[in-house]
């Protein structure tokens, strides 16, 4: 059976405090109705606070929308975000065994992939070390190392280029992309347009909380490039 994920009309909020007569709430996302298809590359473009991170985590299954239907028949899904499940105080190889728990693998599987995991980070002995003694570049090194190595149904990316050092970008970028153009499934967020329009199929722009437009990827590219600077694009 092939992997299908789709929401139907979901809405989540943070819950941002509590008053004297309820709980307050911060809309995040309205009536979010999608679905992803196998072997494609859906793009999510969207301004910071549009709640793409958000509609990531919900795609994952670490959030539980407050409203609307998630069909998810999938065994895997990753959620590509640097640190994810990440713990301080514990070194480079716990954490790998954790963050691949996190994202539903078993202990054995994620020790079978320790040494391919290791070796790819380029961390040396300090994979030994715990992560609070990380700088940004190793810390960004082994949280892509972790979630490259891993084999979801549906890898979903959350913007992720261009961090670390310029070897790291450079190799990440390059390795992304191969999985992007080979038949994996997957789900791209970033404020890059160009990127879209060069490796999704289909995108989405997402604005306030809402599919502001979907389409091709060429068609919600250009529009979103066009409305850089106009204050009032959608009112």
């Amino acid at each position: 059976m092939k992997c299908h994920l789709e929401l139907q009309s979901v809405s989540f909020a943070y819950r941002t405090g509590k008053t004297f007569f309820s709980h307050k709430k911060k809309q995040i996302l309205s009536g979010i109705s999608l679905k992803i298809f196998p072997g494609e590359t859906l793009g999510i473009l969207g301004r910071n606070g549009a709640g793409k991170s958000t509609l990531l985590r919900i795609l994952a299954g670490i959030f539980l929308p407050d409203s609307g239907n998630i069909i998810r028949n999938c065994q895997k899904i990753n959620l590509l975000s640097l640190e994810l499940g990440f713990s301080e105080r514990l070194n480079g190889r716990q954490n790998i065994i954790l963050s691949g728990l996190f994202n539903g693998f078993s202990k054995q599987e994620m020790q079978d992939k320790m040494p391919a995991i290791v070796a790819f980070s380029e961390l040396g002995k300090a994979i030994e070390e715990p992560l609070l003694s990380y700088s940004s570049g190793m810390r960004a090194r082994l949280g892509f190392s972790i979630a490259y190595h891993l084999q979801p149904d549906i890898l979903l990316i959350d913007e992720i280029l261009g961090v670390g050092d310029m070897d790291f970008q450079e190799k990440s970028e390059k390795l992304l992309k191969q999985k992007i153009n080979s038949q994996q499934t997957v789900v791209l967020v970033t404020h890059d347009a160009k990127l879209v329009e060069s490796v999704c199929q289909r995108a989405i722009w997402l604005d306030k909380g809402k599919i502001y437009m979907q389409g091709t990827q060429a068609e919600v590219s250009d529009r979103y490039i066009a409305s850089k600077g106009k204050s009032n694009y959608h009112e």
